[in-house]
């Protein structure tokens, strides 16, 4: 194992419990955010999860990937299904990756412009 995500896990919500005590309008406002999507979703709490486990990924969060991970289990997705999910976001970074690259080119030509120019 890479890391002990477990105590990971641990570590990170106590000290996001010290955040809540410092800043209880910051940890309330983003507590917000999640319920509020929860309770309008139409994709179900599984599908929710995946997503947001792909977006963790391509996000490079860690405590997003390991809060997610575990609620993708509570909501009963599987291993192939959460790996489904991380081909997803492996060919999203791919795609961005892409797009980047034509506007580093882009960039390029520009410079490369207004150095012949």
């Amino acid at each position: 194992m890479m890391l002990d995500w477990n105590a990971y896990q641990q570590d990170l919500g106590a000290t996001i419990g010290d955040l809540a005590k410092l800043s209880p309008d910051t940890v309330r406002g983003y507590q917000t955010l999640g319920a509020a999507n929860a309770r309008a979703s139409k994709l179900g709490e599984k599908v929710r999860q995946l997503i947001s486990l792909a977006v963790a990924v391509t996000t490079r969060c860690d405590g997003c990937i390991v809060f997610h991970t575990e609620a993708a289990l509570k909501a009963g997705a599987t291993k192939r299904e959460i790996s489904e999910a991380l081909g997803v976001a492996v060919a999203m970074n791919a795609g961005a990756a892409l797009v980047f690259s034509a506007r580093a080119l882009d960039a390029l030509a520009a410079k490369a412009h207004a150095a012949d120019g």
